[in-house]
């Protein structure tokens, strides 16, 4: 009997030049994304001598109490809520209005649909800084003012214009024979739309969701200019307290910047893969 060889292992596969060099530009990308964020961590824990000293390097003695500070100083607690009301009914509502005129410029004959679209393109792209002055005057005459649920309302003008078309370009790529069977089994409009359409597009909207909560939740101009009372401010105007006639503790303000991205990480974090898969088959990636 011959003797039984044992089975030689594998070559390696080795990488070819190429694909070094993909791995060295997602490297770099990965560096760029990360590094702001931890440069901002190491300043959030320094004195600020020690920022001046070396703003680049690593905090010599870490200073824990920033965080505790910037917490208390710009009431983060306060924000935190008043932020959380925005972004929730800023999602809610964004997604009512958008998923109901997706549906009507995907699946409904409406006259004039596609000049409907170019409008939608063109206003995302104007500046909200062209309606700040007419809107002021308009809020304060109807009692919007220094009210969060103005904001809000302001914040489903702005940001249902992509979300619709984002629900949109998702709604197109649906298969048409679920709600066919329904119509075909007396359903209405309304039920097609509520009982058929919604469940399949459920991943645009939880897309549409997140942009529009991240959007509300980082949104500056809007909430600094339409909100005066402290006690109604979204966590995006706390930096203002940490500012001292025409100085700023820039390791507070790191402090507070940590804080404020925090729950944004988080909700990331859990709800990526929605995220992603939602957008990526949406088909607004290009």
């Amino acid at each position: 009997m011959s003797a039984l060889t044992t089975p030689r292992p594998a070559p390696a596969r080795r990488l070819s030049p190429g694909r070094y060099a993909v791995y060295g530009i997602l490297l770099l990308l990965a560096l760029f994304a990360v590094g702001p964020m931890v440069l901002f961590a190491f300043n959030a824990l320094k004195t600020p001598a020690g920022l001046a000293e070396s703003p680049l390097g690593l905090p010599a003695h870490p200073q824990w109490h920033n965080f505790v500070d910037a917490w208390q100083q710009a009431n983060m607690g306060v924000g935190l809520r008043n932020s959380a009301i925005v972004v929730t009914g800023t999602a809610l509502g964004v997604c009512a209005i958008s998923s109901c005129a997706a549906y009507a410029l995907s699946r409904l004959r409406v006259p004039g649909s596609n000049v409907f679209i170019y409008y939608l393109l063109v206003t995302t792209a104007l500046p909200i800084q062209l309606f700040l002055v007419p809107l002021f005057y308009l809020w304060t005459n109807l009692g919007l003012y220094d009210s969060l649920f103005g904001l809000i309302i302001i914040y489903w003008a702005v940001f249902s214009p992509f979300a619709t078309l984002l629900i949109r370009s998702f709604m197109v790529g649906l298969p048409k024979e679920y709600e066919e069977a329904a119509r075909l089994d007396g359903a209405g409009e309304w039920r097609v739309f509520a009982r058929v359409v919604l469940p399949m597009a459920w991943p645009g909207l939880l897309t549409a969701a997140l942009v529009a909560g991240l959007q509300a939740y980082n949104e500056f101009l809007l909430a600094v200019t339409f909100i005066q009372s402290s006690d109604k401010m979204p966590v995006s105007t706390a930096f203002f307290a940490f500012k001292s006639g025409y100085t700023q503790n820039y390791t507070l303000v790191s402090a507070g910047g940590m804080i404020m991205v925090i729950p944004v990480l988080i909700a990331f974090l859990l709800l990526q893969r929605r995220f992603i898969e939602g957008y990526t088959s949406s088909g607004m990636t290009g």
